[in-house]
C-alpha cells in the first residue's frame, strides 16, 4: 500500500543538462533524458536528442549548473510525521493537514519514498495509540494529492497485545509496505537499564517518574517466551502477505540469530557493533540513523554510525526523527566513495525492501531525481517523482 504519484506513464519529456550525475558506479558530467516516468538516457547530451518521437516536439530543457544529480532519496524508517500531527503535546492537527506538510518538507530532504514509522503503541501522553497509527494508515492510502510516494512502515510493540493485534489487522488489510518489532522495556534496546528508562521519562514534559514506574512494571512482568510468542506471530502475518520485516533497537547477539531464524530481514539501530556485524555475517540488511552520523554520536549514547561504517556494517542509512540529516550524510567523510555514500539513502535501502525499480540513475529506472547544490550546506533546488517536477526552490537568479 502506498500513496504514489505519477505512476501512469506522462507525456512530458526532460533533458537535465550540464549536471554532475551520480550513479551507482561513478559520477559523470552531461545529461540525463526522462521520458514519461523513467530515465531513457544518460551521458553526453549530444547522444540524447531533445525529442521524445513526435515530430517538431522537443523536450523540456533544465540546467543543473553543475549542480549534483542525485536519484531520490529512500527512507525506512522516518517518524518525523509526529511533529506535524502534535506541534505540541495534546494539540492535534488534522491528519492530511499533518501529511501534506511533511510531504514538503521530505521533498525538501530530498526523500521521494517515504516509509512513514508509525508507532503501534498505547502511550496516550505521547500521543502514540494504535488507533491513531490506523488513522494515519488510512489517510496515507486515501491521499491523492501528495507528491512524494509515501508507504507505511509499522512499527509494533510487542509488549501490549493490543498493538500485536492492530498490527496484524493492517497488515492482513494490505495497508503495510515494511513491519518492525519492539519492545520498549528496560534491559532491552535504548533502555539498557533501569536507570536509563527512568532518565527518559525524568526529562519528558508529558510523563512522571511514577508512571514509567508504572510502565516498568507492567512491561517488565512479561515473560520473554510470550514476547517471542508476539514477535513470531508478526513476522510470520507480515511474511504471509509478502511484507519485509525488521527489529528495532537489537542489543544481543543471541536475539540478533533467533530473529534471523525466524525470517526477520532488517536490523534497525543495533545497539552494539557485535550485533551489528552478527546481523551483517546473517545477511540482514543493517541500517542506522543519518542524525548519529551528522552529529557524530548517538542520542542514548549506543553505537555510533560512523563506528558502524568503518566497520562495514552499515547497508543504509534512515532519516529517524529529522529528514535533512538523510540528504547531509553521502557529504560527510567516511573514508568510501561519493557513489557508495549516495547508494546507502538510496539504492541499498530500495533494494532492501524491493524496490528495485528505483534508487539509481540507470536507464529504464524510474526517474526520482533531485538537483543538489552542496554550498553551503546541502541543499535541494529541484525534485522529480516518476518523471514529474514536483519541487523547486532555487530561489532568484
Amino acid at each position: 500500500m502506498s500513496s504514489q504519484r505519477g505512476e501512469q506513464i506522462q507525456e512530458s519529456t526532460w533533458l537535465i543538462e550540464n549536471a554532475r550525475i551520480v550513479t551507482p558506479e561513478a559520477v559523470i558530467e552531461g545529461a540525463i533524458r526522462i521520458e514519461g516516468n523513467r530515465i531513457v538516457g544518460i551521458g553526453d547530451p549530444e547522444d540524447l536528442p531533445a525529442t521524445n518521437g513526435v515530430e517538431g516536439q522537443r523536450a523540456e530543457t533544465l540546467d543543473a549548473k553543475g549542480r549534483l544529480v542525485l536519484p531520490g532519496l529512500v527512507d525506512l524508517h522516518g517518524d518525523d510525521i509526529e511533529s506535524h500531527l502534535h506541534p505540541r503535546s495534546g494539540a492535534q492537527m488534522d491528519t492530511h493537514m499533518a501529511l501534506a506538510s511533511s510531504d514538503r518538507e521530505n521533498l525538501a530532504a530530498g526523500i521521494t519514498t517515504k516509509f512513514h514509522a508509525i508507532s503501534f503503541e498505547v502511550d496516550p501522553d505521547e500521543n502514540r495509540s494504535p488507533e491513531l497509527g490506523a488513522e494515519i494508515t488510512e489517510a496515507v492510502d486515501r491521499a491523492d494529492d501528495l507528491m512524494a510516494d509515501h508507504r507505511i512502515h509499522a512499527r509494533c510493540e510487542v509488549t501490549q497485545q493490543r498493538c500485536v493485534d492492530a498490527v496484524t489487522e493492517i497488515v492482513a488489510a494490505g495497508n503495510a509496505d515494511l513491519v518492525s518489532v519492539m519492545s520498549h522495556i528496560p534491559g532491552k534496546g535504548q533502555f539498557r537499564d533501569r536507570e536509563a528508562f527512568l532518565e527518559y521519562y525524568r526529562d519528558s514534559q508529558n510523563h512522571s517518574v511514577a508512571e514509567a514506574e508504572q510502565i516498568i512494571k507492567e512491561r517488565g512482568s512479561l515473560e520473554l517466551d510470550t514476547i517471542r510468542e508476539r514477535i513470531d506471530r508478526v513476522v510470520e502475518t507480515a511474511h504471509d502477505h509478502g511484507i519485509p520485516t525488521a527489529s528495532h533497537d537489537d542489543e544481543e547477539v543471541e536475539e540478533v540469530e533467533r530473529l534471523a531464524d525466524v525470517g526477520v530481514d532488517i536490523s534497525e539501530y543495533p545497539i552494539t557493533l557485535d550485533t551489528a556485524e552478527r546481523a551483517n555475517e546473517l545477511g540482514m540488511t543493517v541500517t542506522m540513523g543519518a542524525p548519529n552520523l551528522v552529529r557524530g554520536e548517538s542520542q542514548w549514547g549506543n553505537l555510533r554510525t560512523a563506528d558502524a561504517i568503518d566497520a562495514g556494517v552499515v547497508d543504509a542509512l534512515v532519516a529517524d526523527y529529522h529528514p535533512i540529516s538523510l540528504l547531509a550524510t553521502p557529504f560527510v567523510e567516511t573514508g568510501d566513495s561519493l557513489p557508495e555514500r549516495v547508494a546507502r539513502v538510496t539504492k541499498d535501502p530500495a533494494d532492501a525492501v524491493g524496490l528495485s525499480d528505483r534508487g539509481r540513475i540507470a536507464e529504464g529506472a524510474r526517474a526520482d531525481l533531485v538537483i543538489v547544490d552542496e554550498e553551503p550546506t546541502p541543499t535541494v533546488t529541484r525534485a522529480f517523482v516518476a518523471g514529474k517536477p514536483v519541487y523547486r526552490a532555487e530561489g532568484t537568479p
